[in-house]
């Protein structure tokens, strides 16, 4: 089942007190505000001050600042009330500014958490959204080999003892990159890409029975794997006679499997004695990358025949 990550005010203070130099002056009891959503939302969780979408953190920059300070009293007393009624999960004050002393008391009073930032309030409002896109996006956890296949993201699945680590090192030795072994952490980071990384645990091994756990980065080096990458491919091993069962020979749509939502491109290897699967897996490869880049080989080749036969009537 696919995971909403849920974030407190506090972690997101913590995570980039540093990066983007952030102070705390007020509303020190609202630590544990939650932000939920997903990547897809990212964009709506934080922005410029609008009190029309008060329900998320609110940048004040100069322009927001001078506005504010050309109100009359009445007009400021306004604006804070709707803004504080609006339940935002913080404000953050931007290009080193002056926090007016209104804001300060009212977030006090109301648990709201006021941060300043010397940083210009269009790069912290960036900044928060791919901080905030790659927090919450869905996530889900796979059972496979995850291998950087000539700059393809490709996840190699199938039954137990089939030989998904097995393929994985030949890969390996072919001069192609390992992302992860037996459990595969995905990511939904945006609304059209799946990325994937390995858990912390299992980062630069591979277990292949007879051998037990090998440091592929000891063996191979640095560059035999790799943080994360983006999911392009599935590749399902089955055992021929599954093949025949259960498959076409010569599918005419591109079969999909969804992963979090997308559909994945998926091709299928049998797997039999004597057959070279890593050879078959890099040309799969291949034939995705050609896909990508709008050339099919069996429309063409359908295209072709249909040619051949109206000639020959």
């Amino acid at each position: 089942m696919p995971l909403n990550t849920e974030l407190t005010i506090q972690k997101i203070y913590d995570d980039n007190r540093d990066s983007m130099q952030l102070g705390w002056f007020a509303g020190f009891a609202g630590a544990d505000k939650c932000i939920t959503g997903d990547a897809a939302s990212a964009a709506d969780q934080v922005g410029h001050l609008n009190l029309i979408h008060p329900g998320r953190i609110q940048v004040l920059g100069h322009q927001e600042l001078a506005y504010y300070h050309r109100l009359s009293p009445a007009s400021r007393g306004n604006l804070i009330r709707e803004l504080v009624a609006g339940h935002p999960p913080a404000l953050i004050v931007a290009q080193g500014l002056e926090s007016p002393p209104d804001f300060l008391t009212k977030c006090d009073d109301n648990n709201i958490p006021l941060f300043s930032t010397p940083f210009p309030s269009a790069q912290v409002i960036d900044y928060l959204r791919v901080y905030l896109s790659k927090k919450l996006a869905q996530k889900v956890t796979m059972h496979g080999v995850f291998m950087d296949v000539l700059g393809v993201g490709v996840l190699i699945t199938g039954e137990s003892g089939l030989g998904k680590s097995e393929l994985g090192l030949e890969l390996i030795s072919r001069s192609h990159g390992l992302v992860a072994d037996d459990a595969v952490e995905f990511s939904r980071i945006a609304p059209n890409m799946i990325e994937g990384r390995c858990p912390e645990l299992l980062q630069n091994l591979l277990e292949v029975r007879g051998l037990g756990l090998l440091d592929i980065r000891a063996i191979f080096g640095e560059t035999a794997v790799r943080r994360k990458m983006r999911l392009k491919l599935i590749v399902h091993l089955v055992r021929r006679s599954t093949l025949e069962e259960n498959y076409e020979r010569l599918p005419i749509d591109s079969q999909t499997e969804d992963v979090l939502g997308l559909p994945i491109r998926k091709v299928v290897i049998p797997v039999a004695a004597g057959r070279n699967i890593a050879v078959l897996l890099e040309a799969a490869v291949r034939n995705t990358i050609l896909q990508l880049r709008g050339i099919n080989t069996l429309e063409d080749f359908m295209e072709r025949q249909r040619k051949a036969m109206e000639a020959g009537d």
